[in-house]
């Protein structure tokens, strides 16, 4: 069932989105060469902590999981493309990392990604992450009222495939509200005018997930959540939870 907000609860959600933005800032100013998920994680949670938040991710336990979510984040690096368990790898120069953080605050729900490069970024992932950055761009702009979730889709699709990119297969973003998933669901390619149509109080988790081998497929690691690319290449995940009004996209996960 799709839950159309009241104005009250979108600004509800955009404290819980705040909390969100202040989340992955600390965790981003943080990652460093040397610095491990598990460091990165601990940050998170300090400032979700410290809002008087609580995280949707850990426990979080969808039916194709063998196991519980451990973390607050989801980090993903270089290959790995989205739910990334924090762990003691530590961050090498070079490495391009994807981290996603969910918030509930007082009983709503805010979601959020971001990708960076720790040291010397290598031009090639300069480009695929401002790709990712401007399909994201893309499909916020298309959430407007009259469009329908087709319309996001192929906003996000066009910008991806226009840089000779993969979209990760059946991958894409969600509703989102009182629960991190709700729906309906938003891929990340599709047909304009098609779907779902684009209301006043509809909020939406926008997230393209964009690999640099230009394929979909993926696999997953032993520990049953981490997706990565099956040809090695790298990726990028960005995503802002969106709410769709009369005066257009409003972004609930700005800092």
């Amino acid at each position: 069932m799709v839950e159309i907000k009241s104005d009250a609860a979108l600004d509800a959600m955009r404290e819980a989105g705040r909390v969100v933005a202040d989340a992955l800032a600390a965790v981003q100013d943080a990652a460093a060469v040397g610095v491990s998920l598990l460091e990165l994680d601990e940050v998170a949670h300090g400032v979700l902590r410290a809002a008087g938040a609580t995280s949707p991710f850990l426990g979080y336990r969808p039916s194709f999981a063998p196991v519980p979510f451990p973390a607050v984040i989801c980090a993903s690096v270089n290959d790995a493309v989205v739910h990334g368990i924090p762990g003691g790898y530590r961050l090498r120069d070079g490495d391009l990392v994807s981290i996603d953080c969910g918030a509930l605050l007082d009983g709503w729900a805010g979601d959020s990604a971001v990708s960076f490069t720790v040291g010397a970024a290598r031009p090639e992932d300069a480009v695929l992450i401002d790709t990712t950055r401007r399909a994201l761009e893309a499909g916020i702009a298309a959430a407007v009222v009259g469009n329908r979730i087709g319309d996001i889709a192929h906003a996000i699709g066009k910008v991806a495939r226009a840089g000779r990119y993969g979209l990760l297969e059946g991958f894409g973003g969600h509703g989102i509200g009182r629960s991190m998933h709700e729906d309906p669901h938003v891929p990340n390619e599709g047909r304009p005018g098609r779907g779902y149509p684009l209301r006043p109080g509809l909020v939406l988790a926008l997230e393209p997930m964009l690999t640099a081998g230009g394929r979909g497929d993926y696999h997953t690691d032993s520990d049953g959540w981490t997706l990565r690319t099956t040809d090695g290449s790298r990726a990028a995940h960005i995503e802002h939870t969106v709410a769709i009004t009369e005066d257009g996209p409003r972004v609930l996960t700005l800092r």
